[in-house]
């Protein structure tokens, strides 16, 4: 993996907010402990750093560690309580019936596949709330609130929704975005042999979180989209202003 520079959005005394880039881990684990992992290069800068809770590899976006012990017990049981909004940003293919939804569908293990999670009616309580923001012809621009932090949950909701996240290689097609997909008209330049996709990743992006903090005041915390997700939308919004999207 290409080493990666820390986005840092946000920093206090007890609070140090990233924004993640898709594919990295949240921390080393057993099977990838050789790559580059955000609590790695935040103990690097910081000495010591305390993980309050993780993002999926694929998932880019704003993910938050404390900076002491007192405020790592105070954030874990924000996160543990259900006492802080989580909003992401995420493109979907096509476009829900409804412009606003409740998802409320139990999530398990998926008894054959390892690692990927399934809707069964035996599993935990799973909710999610999402908004269509924008809609193109193919795909839309849609704010997720999750209500509870199972593994995946978005992105098996969004597949059960029947409109999965785009790019997603597990609940997905996993195909990437080429500007070809999005323009009757478009050419390759004469230089390129080949053309390279526009978003070659999950397109799912943690992007607020609301909560008390420990000096009791509320606070937002925001990370913006990356270039690859930020230069899709851009696509996106220009055709559909022409009417070709």
């Amino acid at each position: 993996m290409a080493k990666h520079v820390l986005e840092v959005v946000y920093e206090d005394d007890d609070l140090v907010a990233v924004n993640k880039p898709s594919g990295m881990l949240t921390l080393p684990d057993r099977h990838d402990g050789e790559l580059e992992s955000l609590r790695g290069l935040l103990v690097a800068r910081y000495g010591q750093i305390f993980v309050v809770h993780r993002l999926d590899r694929d998932t880019s976006g704003l993910i938050v560690f404390a900076k002491n012990a007192a405020a790592h017990q105070y954030m874990s049981k924000l996160f543990e309580g259900r006492d802080i909004n989580k909003y992401y940003l995420g493109l979907i293919m096509g476009k829900p019936l409804v412009n606003h939804g409740l998802i409320d569908a139990a999530l398990a293990e998926h008894p054959a596949k390892n690692g990927s999670m399934v809707v069964h009616h035996k599993g935990k309580s799973s909710l999610t709330d999402y908004w269509v923001e924008e809609a193109f012809a193919t795909m839309s621009l849609v704010k997720f609130q999750i209500h509870t932090g199972r593994t995946h949950q978005i992105r098996v909701h969004a597949k059960h929704l029947g409109h999965p996240i785009v790019a997603d290689g597990l609940y997905g097609d996993g195909k990437p975005v080429l500007i070809s997909s999005l323009k009757k008209k478009y050419k390759l330049s004469k230089t390129a042999e080949e053309e390279k996709p526009i978003l070659n990743r999950l397109a799912l992006h943690a992007f607020q979180l609301e909560f008390v903090n420990t000096k009791g005041e509320k606070q937002r915390l925001e990370a913006p989209l990356h270039k690859d997700m930020g230069a899709l939308l851009q696509q996106l919004r220009k055709l559909n202003g022409k009417g070709t999207v």
